[in-house]
């Protein structure tokens, strides 16, 4: 069991410097995009396609960003996507078309496949290997104040100094912190490695035989089914709550609680991790997202129910966070865990990107009645999902054949 020093010199530095990184290059575009929309000209579908485009590109390089970190080069993986995404701040802060635009977002998917979640966890779990749990869920839990974090921040920082000075004041402080916290972790991290990480295949084909697996696909749209939940819900829920005549700031207040039910979850998970398994919270989190659809298609005729909407939502998507890269170790992988890590990613990832598409589409043919409909149904898909992965687990990956 790591020691307290061991967190010290690890979790801690990586919890900071997460928040540190999603502030300034995820919840940047959210916190910047009406600002964006009204000094450069642009519509929101021309911004948030940016946005979506670097979410592919995240996607698509993940699985690379994982066979990186399995060889044991995650420190300077890590530290170079750090400095790019900081890099590309800087270039952001020059655009002025709207190619320039896309092009820096989409630079930006494959520096963020290197510096945030998923490649943090897969350095986690190679260094504590089965005591990566709780260092995931310390890592997750302060972390989960970035939105809270950026979005104050982004606002002060404009109305000072403008959008542009904004990125630069983001890119200065992820040099300057994070840079020195990213080292201290990895190099801590790789020397807990030592001598007792899992040797990955020397083969890239031999680990990605998973992808042979039922177990690797069940796990991966089950988890995907939640990604695209929360990115149409996310999208979606202000002009859903404007449907059904919910005031404006009501509604704001109702998203803007979201993030704080996500680490109420996870602190909630932490007392009951050692009463029930993980696959029993996890089966938790898909029934919590349930049950926020299910609240929020009655909240036409009882706007109370966004409170429910907002709790269950928010602790079942943050607790996710967390089980699904325990989970991936668990039944897939520990082995060759950043490259499945990576694998899984993308179907999660892929979902999140094309979830606001999806809900646009599904509100053109029937309204917003018939997304939050589609919306129940998809944590029960993915609920099955998850219970036939548990059935059916794999090692298939963690032995090389012959």
């Amino acid at each position: 069991m790591p020691d307290k020093g061991t967190y010290r010199r690890i979790v801690w530095p990586f919890a900071i410097a997460e928040t540190i990184i999603w502030a300034a290059i995820y919840y940047s575009f959210p916190a910047l995009l009406l600002t964006w929309e009204q000094d450069l000209g642009w519509s929101k579908t021309e911004l948030t396609g940016a946005f979506t485009v670097s979410l592919i590109v995240n996607a698509l390089c993940a699985p690379l960003a994982g066979r990186l970190i399995d060889r044991g080069y995650g420190r300077f993986l890590f530290m170079g996507s750090m400095l790019l995404g900081a890099a590309l701040l800087c270039a952001l802060s020059m655009i002025t078309e709207i190619w320039q635009f896309y092009a820096v977002w989409l630079a930006m998917g494959a520096a963020m496949s290197g510096c945030m979640y998923e490649p943090c966890f897969a350095i986690i779990t190679r260094s504590f290997r089965e005591n990566a749990k709780r260092a995931i869920t310390l890592v997750t839990l302060v972390a989960g104040l970035a939105g809270t974090v950026s979005f104050p921040s982004a606002h002060a920082l404009v109305e000072m100094m403008g959008w542009r000075m904004t990125v630069l004041v983001f890119a200065a402080v992820m040099v300057i912190t994070t840079g020195p916290l990213v080292w201290i972790a990895c190099r801590a991290a790789d020397r807990m490695a030592e001598g007792r990480a899992f040797v990955p295949s020397q083969k890239t084909r031999h680990a990605l035989r998973i992808l042979k697996t039922f177990a690797f696909w069940a796990l991966a749209l089950s988890f995907a089914m939640l990604a695209l939940h929360h990115g149409m819900m996310i999208n979606h829920i202000l002009p859903i709550f404007d449907e059904r005549g919910i005031a404006k700031e009501a509604a704001v207040l109702a998203i803007s609680m979201i993030g704080p039910m996500q680490v109420a979850g996870r602190l909630a998970m932490m007392a009951a991790e050692r009463y029930v398994s993980t696959m029993v919270i996890s089966a938790g989190c898909f029934i919590a997202v349930f049950g926020a659809s299910t609240a929020l298609l009655g909240t036409s005729a009882m706007p109370s129910l966004i409170a429910m909407f907002v709790l269950l939502q928010g602790a079942g998507n943050g607790v996710v966070s967390i089980v699904r890269p325990v989970l991936i170790a668990t039944l897939l992988s520990r082995r060759n865990f950043g490259a499945v890590s990576g694998l899984a990613a993308t179907a999660f990832m892929a979902g999140t990107a094309f979830g606001p598409t999806l809900g646009s589409l599904i509100w053109e043919i029937g309204g917003y009645d018939l997304v939050i409909n589609l919306a129940i149904a998809m944590p029960l898909i993915g609920l099955l999902l998850l219970l036939a992965a548990a059935r059916y687990p794999s090692t298939v990956s963690d032995e090389d054949p012959e």
